[in-house]
């Protein structure tokens, strides 16, 4: 990249350019070695304590306790390793009143190297997020050659280890759709990045998270828009670190300034749960936030995903009956009714007069009062298809002109920042819903999370990575168009595995687990997914079919996740083709179908998504056996999960009444606690659903 004009600013945000002035404090270049060798800084907010050291290190302390030694925490990444020794220079304080975030202050450090490289950090302590810093840096080039920068390196922090060791959380993608929360054992070392990870897996969530027992500390960025940036979390020889990196290389011309991303550095108690919750509220505050869920987001679903895509109509008309009569109230159409990915047409060997008998498909849902729902994978065009043919204009094209492959369906991403590709699907979605009648839509594949730079030229975007932070726009557009016709209508999206892109959730009414690997795949992101939604969120814990044993509705029912199945009746399908079923198949048996109908009414009868989950009340990695908690109604809802259990169950964040227990799932009082004496003695195997009821003690 060649060096940019002189006396003004560039801001590297993940490669994007951007000009302002730059007020540096009076005195930054003009303090000397000898006046500022032995200056100190602190800035501290919230419990929150950053101490600079004479180099600009920094160490951290939380409440009193010391986290950390100096660190060289915020650097220049420079050919051949990072300039971190940056000389103390002078500080500032001032008061903020922010019309987003409300009261709170900000430090201003700066200092410079041997090198001439003029450093400035901002640290802004917001009241409304107790233990959260806002960090940016500054890097200015006072000297006369420029410097070429590979990137630069925030919040980058060491935590020593402590009994018990670390869990870690990761908001990023990887194809292998590895766990979100883990144990970090020896050797762990994640590259955790918000690029593509491959042709069509990438972006995520921009926090990432270590802690331990006693404390934890979490990263991020907290741009309005996605960042192409990694948050790199590492076992260490010495305990386990953290922080936030941008790698481009660039000119840093005499006279320029580099800008980093703002930054969020959070040190909290307990697991993931909470900095997660600071980071929704505070986006929330910059009016990004999922819509309140309509109603029809709590209703059961039953999925048609179980007879694959060699469906018949006959199949799936044929097993409502058995739908309505179990309790679902959702009935979802899933791959196979179309022609192919990108079209979207009716595929005529099922419904032979097309729209017609689409249309008449629907009405035969709605007649067994049922809703109906759709499966999409938009910004998908297949070799052969006549959109393909028609409009290339709207592929997505990368710096060599190559197309983004789709790997699931062999198809080609399209770009969702080109005007002609978001007209395009709002109209599909106006068929859909408008037309043909059904009541919401799944849009589905890993494709669906983020997408690569663009430099299609028929697009004449701004700059490359358009394509990337207008994704969210793309499904704006889209929830727009399916509730100005249906507001009851429910946007599924299903980014297939991956850690879902944050950025995407204004335009998102449910949020399922997305092929859980695994119950703990069920319950781990339920309570990340609730920490960054928040209160009256949708989130579906996917086909029971997939959970531990095909059978596992607790995971889902206890966290207060929306319960979904794709069984099939009276028979499985005679054609599977994608992967082999499992044993005994998908068809619901009579025992299967006694254990459905007993978890369906559980579900309906406590409607757990509606109460507040209370996920700061136990550490999901560290408190055993693995314990979530609601409160609805009045009451205290508790559910505990491990393979086997003896022993005592602590029923923590009672009220001042007396309570009394009782398990759910097998119908029989347990006993009575209150919150000074909240433990219970108590034996399962595999869960435990508990409800604790507040009861009147004679006067």
């Amino acid at each position: 990249m060649p060096p940019v004009g002189r006396r003004t600013v560039l801001k590297l945000a993940s490669g994007s350019v951007a000009w302002a002035a730059l007020p540096w404090p009076n005195g930054a270049t003009a303090a000397g070695k000898g006046a500022a060798a032995d200056k100190r800084a602190q800035a501290q907010g919230g419990g929150l304590s950053i101490g600079f050291d004479r180099s600009l290190r920094t160490c951290i302390a939380f409440r009193d306790q010391a986290l950390t030694p100096y660190q060289a925490s915020e650097s220049l990444l420079v050919e051949g390793g990072a300039l971190e020794e940056f000389e103390f220079a002078a500080q500032r304080v001032e008061s903020l009143r922010d019309p987003l975030h409300g009261a709170g202050h900000r430090h201003i450090v700066s200092g410079r190297s041997d090198t001439g490289i003029e450093k400035q950090v901002e640290l802004s302590f917001y009241e409304r997020y107790p233990g959260m810093a806002l960090l940016q840096v500054r890097y200015r080039n006072t000297g006369s050659t420029a410097l070429a920068v590979r990137g630069w390196r925030n919040a980058a922090h060491e935590l020593a280890d402590a009994p018990g060791g670390f869990w870690s959380f990761f908001g990023a993608t990887h194809e292998d759709r590895r766990d979100w929360v883990q144990a970090l054992g020896d050797g762990f070392d994640q590259r955790n990045t918000l690029s593509m990870a491959a042709s069509d897996y990438g972006g995520g969530t921009p926090v990432a998270n270590i802690w331990r027992r006693d404390i934890g500390l979490a990263v991020g960025h907290v741009e309005a828009q996605p960042r192409l940036l990694d948050l790199p979390v590492r076992k260490t020889a010495a305990g386990a670190s953290i922080g936030v990196e941008c790698r481009q290389d660039l000119q840093l011309a005499p006279g320029q300034t580099l800008t980093t991303d703002r930054s969020m550095l959070c040190v909290h108690n307990g697991d993931h749960y909470a900095p997660l919750l600071h980071y929704q509220r505070f986006m929330r505050d910059q009016r990004i936030a999922a819509p309140a869920a309509p109603e029809s987001a709590f209703a059961p679903i039953w999925c048609a995903w179980g007879y694959e895509r060699e469906f018949t109509t006959e199949q799936v008309l044929g097993t409502l009956p058995k739908v309505r009569e179990l309790g679902f109230e959702w009935a979802v159409l899933d791959d196979g009714w179309q022609t192919n990915e990108g079209d979207w047409r009716i595929d005529t060997r099922k419904f032979p007069r097309g729209e017609d008998d689409m249309r008449a498909f629907v009405q035969a849902i709605k007649a067994q009062g049922l809703r109906p729902r759709l499966w999409l994978a938009p910004l998908a065009a297949d070799p052969g298809s006549d959109v393909l043919h028609d409009r290339p204009d709207m592929l997505l094209l990368d710096r060599e002109g190559s197309v983004q492959k789709v790997s699931w369906w062999n198809a080609f991403t399209q770009c969702p920042a080109y005007q002609p590709t978001v007209d395009y699907y709002v109209a599909l979605i106006q068929k859909v819903i408008g037309d043909w009648g059904f009541e919401g839509v799944k849009l589905d594949g890993q494709h669906l999370n983020a997408v690569a730079p663009c430099y299609n030229p028929a697009h004449k975007h701004a700059h490359p990575k358009e394509s990337c932070e207008k994704l969210a726009d793309f499904w704006l557009a889209i929830h727009r168009a399916a509730h100005q016709i249906n507001p009851q209508a429910v946007v599924e999206l299903c980014p297939c595995g991956t850690a879902f892109a944050f950025h995407n959730l204004p335009a998102t009414d449910q949020y399922p687990s997305s092929d859980p690997l695994s119950s703990w795949q069920v319950r781990s992101k339920g309570k990340t997914v609730k920490a960054l939604i928040g209160r009256g969120s949708s989130y579906a814990g996917d086909h029971v079919e997939l959970s531990d044993g095909g059978d596992d509705f607790a995971s889902s029912v206890g966290i207060g996740a929306v319960i979904s199945s794709k069984f099939t009746w009276p028979r499985d399908s005679d054609r599977p083709m994608l992967q082999p079923p499992p044993p005994g198949g998908y068809v619901l048996t009579d025992r299967k179908e006694a254990l459905w109908r007993r978890w369906v009414d559980l579900y309906k009868q406590h409607m757990l998504p509606k109460g507040d989950y209370l996920g700061a009340l136990y550490d999901i990695g560290f408190d055993k056996p693995e314990a979530h908690a609601i409160a609805k109604d009045g009451a205290m809802y508790y559910a505990f999960y491990a393979d086997t259990w003896s022993g005592p169950l602590q029923l923590r964040g009672l009220g001042k009444a007396r309570y009394r227990v009782h398990d759910l799932f097998n119908d029989i009082e347990l006993g009575r606690v209150d919150a000074r004496d909240n433990v219970l003695e108590a034996k399962f195997e595999r869960f435990l659903l508990l409800r604790a009821t507040p009861v009147a003690e004679p006067a």
